[in-house]
């Protein structure tokens, strides 16, 4: 079991899937969790729906009862890796319950590091096809052809949160809100600060020699 903690834009969900696909276990993300739960418009889906339509954030109580469901599933068992959650102590507090309680070891939580302006640069440059939702980046993965998806044709737009004033507000809320869950799991000796602005190859590689350390 690991946790990937770091800011917009540092890649948790890249380096996460490509985990996911080596050793063979969930990527287990809450916005993802959150997007299917609505879409199936479950009792759980419907709670969380009301939140983010009002652009609240997802109370912990709930999100904690999110995580703890999708754990009992079959796939958790050999281990998983944890995207986006915990977010606070308290969420924090919470998946130690939920982790004692089905007897699943946290091994390691690895913090994605990569600056701001990197983190500004990523993000700014990334755009969205309103139809298929296929993601490109205007420098690192641009279109065949500019504002048109290669996939389906669709237009290609930029998220609203995704321009640098609101990457910047962004970025104080998160590091407003990660610093205290840092110092938490670094407290513990969980904590492995890693720094993300290398290749995605170089990255990984480096995660994979961190959790053969902890399985060693």
């Amino acid at each position: 079991m690991v946790i990937l903690l770091g800011a917009p834009g540092a890649g948790k969900g890249t380096h996460a899937k490509r985990l996911s696909a080596i050793l063979g276990i969930p990527h287990i993300s809450t916005g993802d969790i959150f997007r299917e739960e609505i879409e199936k418009n479950s009792d759980l889906g419907l709670q969380v729906k009301s939140h983010v339509e009002k652009g609240e954030l997802v109370p912990d109580d709930l999100v904690n009862e999110v995580i703890r469901k999708r754990l009992t599933r079959e796939d958790c068992k050999g281990g998983f890796i944890l995207d986006g959650y915990p977010r606070t102590i308290h969420q924090a507090e919470a998946l130690e319950k939920i982790l004692e309680e089905f007897s699943l070891p946290l091994k390691k939580v690895i913090n994605l590091e990569v600056s701001e302006e990197e983190i500004i640069r990523r993000l700014s440059g990334r755009r969205i096809c309103r139809n298929c939702g296929a993601i490109f980046h205007i420098t690192n993965m641009p279109p065949k052809q500019e504002g048109i998806c290669d996939y389906c044709g669709g237009e290609l737009y930029q998220r609203d949160d995704d321009t640098p004033e609101a990457i910047r507000h962004r970025l104080v809320v998160y590091h407003k809100q990660t610093e205290p869950l840092l110092r938490f799991y670094e407290n513990k000796g969980l904590l492995v600060n890693l720094n993300c602005e290398v290749s995605l190859e170089q990255s990984v590689e480096k995660m994979l020699n961190i959790l053969k350390d902890v399985q060693d």
